[in-house]
C-alpha cells in the first residue's frame, strides 16, 4: 500500500502515475518528473491518494516546478512550435509525402541548441536524406525524423473513440496487441468496417482486451434457442455478456424482457421458425 499522483506532460493527454514521496502537489501544480532526458515540467491531474497497490515500482516525483523550471520548460515548447512550422514548410518544398504528427525537443543544458525528433506519417518508406540536412541547417540542430504506423500516431495525436471517451491508446493502453476480424465476431458485432475500426483505421483495440469476457459465451444459450424463464418459455434474441443478461421473446405473448443469465434454464432444441 502507498500513495499514487497522476501528471500529464498535455493538457488530456496521456497520464502518467508516479509516487509522490514527500511531496503533496495539488491539482493543476506544476511538478518534476524524471525521463531520459533528465526532469521535466508536467501538470499534477491527479492529487496523491493512498491506494491498495505496492507503489515500490512507480517512479518518483523529483519536485515541483520553480520559476527557471518553468521558463526552461516554456522555452521547449517554443522550439517544438517552430520546428513544426519548419518541418511542414520544408516538406512542402521538398515534394514529400510525408505529415507531421508530432515534435519532441530536448534542450541542452545550456539552454541552446538541443535535440528535435520530428514524427510523421506517410504511405511508404520516404528518403528524407536532404530534408534532415535542410532542417538541422534552419534549426541549428541536430534533428532526427521517426516514421510511425497508424497506430502509434493515433496514440501521439490522441482524440476521442466511438465510445465518446479519449482514445484508449493515448491513455492507458501500453502495449499494441495483434486484433483479428474473430474478435469481432465472438462479440456479435457488425462486420461492417465503420463500425469496428478505431479512429487509426485499424481495428479497435478494445476488442481484444474485451475478448475474454465474451470468449465465454458457451455458457449463454444462442439466439434462436427456446429456454424456460421465470415468466414462463420463451426464445431467446440476443444476450449482453458484460451484465451476464439475455433478452428474451415470450412465446405466450410475443412480450420481449431481459433475464439474468442465472434464470435462464436452456433447451436443446434449435429455433424453428414457429
Amino acid at each position: 500500500m502507498g500513495m499514487l499522483c497522476a501528471v500529464s506532460f498535455n493538457r488530456y493527454g496521456r497520464l502518467y502515475y508516479l509516487d509522490p514521496g514527500d511531496l503533496r502537489p495539488a491539482v493543476g501544480d506544476r511538478v518534476l518528473v524524471p525521463t531520459d532526458d533528465g526532469p521535466e515540467v508536467a501538470e499534477c491531474v491527479w492529487a496523491p491518494q493512498w491506494v491498495s497497490e505496492d507503489t515500490d515500482g512507480f517512479p518518483r516525483l523529483v519536485g515541483l516546478a520553480g520559476d527557471e523550471d518553468l521558463r526552461r520548460d516554456d522555452l521547449m515548447r517554443q522550439r517544438k512550435a517552430e520546428a513544426k512550422v519548419a518541418a511542414k514548410r520544408l516538406i512542402r518544398d521538398h515534394g514529400l509525402p510525408m505529415k507531421v504528427v508530432a515534435v519532441d525537443h530536448v534542450l541542452e543544458p545550456a539552454g541552446t541548441g538541443g535535440r528535435t525528433t520530428i514524427y510523421f506519417t506517410a504511405p511508404h518508406r520516404v528518403d528524407f536524406r536532404s530534408l534532415v540536412r535542410d532542417l538541422g541547417a534552419t534549426l541549428r540542430c541536430r534533428v532526427e525524423l521517426r516514421q510511425l504506423s497508424a497506430r502509434d500516431s493515433a496514440r501521439v495525436q490522441g482524440g476521442i473513440g466511438s465510445c465518446g471517451r479519449d482514445l484508449c491508446c493515448a491513455t492507458f493502453l501500453t502495449d499494441f496487441e495483434p486484433v483479428t476480424i474473430r474478435m469481432a465476431k465472438d462479440q456479435d458485432l457488425p462486420l461492417n468496417p465503420l463500425r469496428i475500426s478505431g479512429a487509426c483505421g485499424r481495428l479497435m483495440c478494445c476488442l481484444k482486451y474485451e475478448h475474454p469476457l465474451y470468449a465465454e459465451g458457451g455458457r449463454y444459450p444462442t439466439p434462436g434457442q427456446r429456454v424456460d424463464t421465470p415468466q414462463g418459455p420463451a426464445r431467446v434474441v440476443s444476450r449482453h455478456q458484460p451484465s451476464e443478461t439475455v433478452a428474451v421473446r415470450r412465446l405466450s405473448d410475443g412480450s420481449a424482457a431481459r433475464c439474468a443469465l442465472s434464470d435462464v434454464c436452456g433447451s436443446r432444441r434449435a429455433f424453428d421458425g414457429r
